[in-house]
């Protein structure tokens, strides 16, 4: 066989394998995004089926919170409800968190309600919930921020765009939760 037939065919061979590659590597991550996305989508539904407990016991000892209680439970309604984008859902979820930080700041007018077992279980509870979707939102942001890496650098962006693969946007607090918590406006 001819030599330059040969290189040629190594070339081409070698040119095929690097796409299937690069590919399977973008098929992946972007797998790994779904699945990041999937299991903060799991702590937050966890958060959701606690809100009801949290609501009822807080109810019984704050009337006059009333309202937000109301509406974080709308909020919870609207998240469980299946039809809302993965976009929706983490604003969403940045509207029921502060509105469950309300209600725990609201609580220590209680003291009753803070000693109430029911009440200091659902609170433990919320809390490890919490940490849990803290663990999952690094986890989702550090798969997105590999995702998009891949495809934004070269060579595998020309896959990408041949996949027509898009950028995704990392989870991010929005600016008022990055403020300081002034607890004596809260009570107002």
């Amino acid at each position: 066989m001819n030599p330059v037939l040969i290189a040629i065919l190594i070339s081409v061979a070698f040119i095929l394998l690097v796409f299937v590659f690069m590919y399977n590597n973008l098929i992946r991550k972007r797998n790994e995004v779904d699945n990041a996305f999937g299991g903060m989508d799991v702590q937050l539904k966890k958060r959701y089926d606690l809100i009801p407990n949290i609501v009822a016991t807080v109810k019984q000892y704050a009337t006059h919170e009333k309202e937000l209680l109301t509406k974080v439970t709308e909020m919870r309604a609207k998240a469980t409800s299946g039809n809302i984008s993965n976009e929706e859902k983490v604003a969403l979820d940045n509207q029921i968190s502060a509105g469950m930080k309300s209600i725990m700041v609201a609580v220590e007018n209680y003291p009753d309600l803070k000693a109430n077992e029911n009440f200091m279980n659902l609170q433990r509870t919320l809390n490890e919930v919490e940490s849990q979707i803290s663990a999952a939102r690094r986890t989702y942001n550090a798969v997105i921020t590999d995702y998009n890496n891949a495809i934004q650098t070269f060579p595998s962006n020309i896959m990408a765009g041949m996949m027509s693969l898009k950028r995704k946007e990392v989870f991010v607090i929005p600016e008022t939760e990055r403020q300081n918590v002034d607890v004596k406006n809260l009570f107002n």
